[in-house]
C-alpha cells in the first residue's frame, strides 16, 4: 500500500503536518507557561498581539497534545483520500472527494477539540471558553512562526542549494535559453533527430495532440527523417511540451505503478458461461459458447488475435464488451486506409513544432505501464482496410520477444532531454498486460492479411448467424485483474490432463504430414508451440481437445489452401478429408471438413 498511496510528495507533505504539530505544542506550553518560563520570548511574542494570558493546565495541554496529533490524522487521512481517487481514476477535485474532505476534517475535529473540551475539570462555560481562546492563539502564534522559518530555512536552502551547482544548468530555464549560453563557447550543431520516423499523411481522430494540425506542421517544415539537423539553440525544450499527455500521466500517478487491483474469484469456465450469458441478457448479443472459449483461451497462447468475418457478425462487439464484463481498459481504434508505418499507432516527432504528436495508442500503451495489473485491450478496427505487414510490423516482430523485451524505439532523444518516467531512452515498454485484437472483414475493400500475420495470431471466424436462446445462470460483470487471469491460465496448463498425449500428436502428424507431401504446406514450430499453450486452457474453459485441435488445424493449416487450382487439388482434397475421417471419426472435426468441402466446391 505505501506504494500506491504514500509518493515523496506526500510523506514530503506529512513531514511538514508533524512539524507543525511539534511546533504547535512547543508553543502553547510557551504561550502558557506551565513547563518552560512565563517571559520566554514566544510568550512575549503572545503579549505583543495583545493576546490573552491563560494557565491551561493538565487537561488544556492535553487538548492542545490532541489537536497537534488530529493535524497530522486529518493530513494522513486527506493524503490517502486523494491518493484512493487517483487509484480508482476518480476525480481527486470532484464534489464528492470534498465532501470526503470535509468529513474528515469534521471527524477529526470532533475527536481532538471536541474530546479535549470534554475532559475540562471543572466541566464550565468560562473554562470551556479560555481553553478555546489557548487553542486559537496557539494556532495563530505557531502558524505566524512556521511561516516565517519556511521562509527563513527555504531562503537559507535556496542559497546552499545554488551555490553549490553555480556551474550547473539551471532548471527553469527553457532549453532555448541553455543553447544560447552554451553557444557562446561552442556553435557546432549536434544531430538530434536523424532517427526520428518519418511523418506520414494526416491520421484522422488520432491522439489527444490534434493529429491533423501537427501533421499539417510537420508537412510545411518538411518530413522530420533522415537527415534533419537540430543545433543546440534549437534543442527539445522541457517534457512537458514535448510529451503533454504522457507528463500529465506522470503527475496524475506520481511516478508509481498501481500494483494491485480488486478481482473476483471465478474459474475460467465460469468466466465462459457468464460472459455469454452477460452479452445475451444485457447486450442482445448471441455467440455459440465454442466462439467465447476460443476468445478467451486465446489469451492463453497470444497478445494477438484476428476477429475475421463478414461485416456484421459480432466481431468487433466481441472485445468492446469484454472489456465492459471484465473491467478492462479498452482502446478501440479504427484503422486508417493511409496507415504506413508504426508512427500511424505510436507517433511521430513533429520537426516544426518541437513536440511528440502522441496517439492514443502510444498513451494507452503508457497507460498500462502504470497498470500492471489491469488488463488493456487494443482493438483495430477494420485493420485490413490498410497492409496490416505496414503499420504494425514492428509489434509482429517484438511480440516475438520474451516480455521484458517488447519495446519500442519512440524516438532518438537529445543527450540532456529529461523523457517522461515510462519512457527512458525515447524506449517504451509494450506492457505485458496488453492484448491486441484486429477485426478484419472478407470483402473487396480490403487488403489479404498474408500468412505471416496469421501464424503470429489466433484467429476466430464469424461466419455464422447466432440464434437467441434463452439465459439461464448468473449475467453480472465481474472484476478480472491482470494477475488473476494469468494464474488461472497457468493452472489450467499445469493440469497434466488438459494437455495433449503422444497419442493425439500422432493422430495430428498424420493429417500434417499429408498436406505438407500433397501441398507442400509446413506445419511449423510456432502453431505446434500455440497448440501446446491453447489447448489446455481450452479444456479448462470447458471445451474438448478435438474442438481445439478443429479450430486451430482449420484456421493455421487449411486456411492456407485456398487459392489452390492445379489438377490435383480437388482428388488430394478428397483424400484428405477421408483421412480426418479415418484418424478422427466423421464428425469430429466438423470446421476442418467444412473448410475441405468448401475448397472442393470452388474447383
Amino acid at each position: 500500500m505505501a506504494k500506491p498511496y504514500f509518493t515523496r510528495k506526500n510523506l514530503i507533505a506529512l513531514s511538514l503536518s508533524f512539524f507543525y504539530a511539534i511546533l504547535l505544542v512547543f508553543t502553547g506550553l510557551c504561550l502558557g507557561g506551565t513547563i518552560v518560563n512565563k517571559k520566554n520570548p514566544i510568550a512575549q511574542l503572545g503579549q505583543l498581539f495583545n493576546f490573552k494570558a491563560i494557565t491551561p493546565g493538565v487537561s488544556g495541554i492535553v487538548c492542545l497534545l490532541l489537536v497537534a496529533l488530529y493535524i497530522i490524522v486529518f493530513v494522513a487521512v486527506c493524503i490517502y483520500e486523494r491518493r484512493y481517487a487517483v487509484v480508482n481514476n476518480k476525480n481527486p477535485y470532484g464534489a464528492k472527494m470534498f465532501v470526503s474532505y470535509i468529513l474528515s476534517f469534521i471527524v477529526c475535529l470532533i475527536l481532538s477539540l471536541g474530546v479535549g473540551l470534554l475532559i475540562q475539570k471543572p466541566l464550565e462555560l468560562e473554562n470551556i471558553l479560555n481553553v478555546l481562546t489557548y487553542i486559537w492563539q496557539s494556532v495563530i502564534l505557531t502558524t505566524i512562526i512556521y511561516v516565517i522559518l519556511a521562509i527563513l530555512i527555504g531562503g537559507i536552502l535556496l542559497f546552499v542549494v545554488n551555490f553549490l551547482l553555480v556551474d550547473k544548468p539551471y532548471k527553469f530555464f527553457s532549453n532555448k535559453d541553455l543553447a544560447i549560453i552554451d553557444d557562446e563557447e561552442e556553435n557546432e550543431p549536434i544531430d538530434i533527430s536523424a532517427n526520428f520516423d518519418e511523418a506520414t499523411a494526416t491520421m484522422e481522430g488520432f491522439g489527444p495532440s490534434a493529429p491533423g494540425a501537427a501533421g499539417a506542421a510537420a508537412g510545411a517544415s518538411g518530413a522530420p527523417g533522415e537527415g534533419s539537423v537540430v543545433s543546440r539553440r534549437e534543442s527539445l525544450e522541457d517534457r512537458e511540451k514535448v510529451f503533454p499527455a504522457l507528463s500529465k500521466m506522470d503527475a496524475q500517478y506520481e511516478g508509481y505503478a498501481i500494483e494491485e487491483i480488486e478481482t473476483d474469484n471465478y474459474s475460467l469456465e465460469e468466466i465462459c458461461t457468464r460472459f455469454r450469458n452477460y452479452l445475451a441478457k444485457e447486450e442482445k448479443l448471441y455467440y455459440d459458447i465454442e466462439t467465447i472459449r476460443y476468445y478467451i483461451s486465446g489469451f492463453g497462447a497470444t497478445h494477438f488475435m484476428i476477429l475475421e468475418g463478414l461485416s456484421g457478425t459480432g466481431k468487433s462487439s466481441l472485445p468492446r464488451y469484454f472489456a465492459k464484463f471484465a473491467g478492462c481498459n479498452l482502446l478501440f481504434l479504427p484503422v486508417q486506409a493511409t496507415w504506413r508505418d508504426k508512427t500511424n499507432l505510436i507517433g511521430y516527432f513533429n520537426d516544426f513544432s518541437k513536440n511528440y504528436t502522441e496517439t492514443e495508442f502510444l498513451v494507452g500503451l503508457y497507460h498500462g505501464n502504470y497498470n500492471p495489473d489491469m488488463i488493456h485491450i487494443f482493438v483495430l478496427d477494420e485493420m485490413n482496410i490498410s497492409r496490416v505487414e505496414y503499420y504494425f510490423a514492428d509489434f509482429l516482430s517484438v511480440l516475438e520477444y520474451p516480455k521484458e523485451d517488447w519495446k519500442l524505439q519512440i524516438m532518438q532523444l537529445p543527450y540532456d532531454f529529461i523523457p517522461p518516467a515510462k519512457l527512458l531512452d525515447g524506449v517504451i515498454q509494450i506492457p505485458e498486460n496488453s492484448y491486441f485484437v484486429g477485426t478484419a472483414n472478407k470483402d473487396d475493400s480490403t487488403f489479404t492479411i498474408s500468412d505471416k500475420v496469421y501464424d503470429r495470431a489466433i484467429t476466430i471466424d464469424f461466419d455464422n448467424r447466432n440464434t437467441p436462446f434463452d439465459v439461464k445462470g448468473e449475467a453480472g460483470q465481474i472484476k478480472l485483474s491482470y494477475s488473476k487471469l494469468q494464474s488461472l491460465l497457468k493452472d489450467a496448463k499445469a493440469q497434466a490432463a488438459n494437455h495433449m498425449t503422444e497419442q493425439d500428436f500422432e493422430k495430428l502428424y498424420k493429417i500434417t504430414d499429408y498436406i505438407y507431401e500433397q501441398f507442400d504446406v509446413t506445419f511449423g514450430n510456432r502453431i505446434l508451440n500455440q497448440i501446446e499453450e491453447i489447448i489446455p486452457v481450452f479444456v479448462a474453459c470447458g471445451g474438448k481437445k478435438e474442438e481445439a485441435l478443429d479450430f486451430l488445424i482449420s484456421r493455421k493449416v487449411i486456411s492456407k489452401l485456398e487459392g489452390r487450382f492445379e489438377e490435383y487439388v480437388k482428388g488430394a482434397l478428397r483424400d484428405l478429408l477421408a483421412l480426418i475421417n479415418k484418424t478422427y471419426g466423421p464428425n469430429v472435426l466438423v470446421r476442418c471438413e467444412k473448410e475441405i468441402q468448401s475448397l472442393m466446391r470452388r474447383l
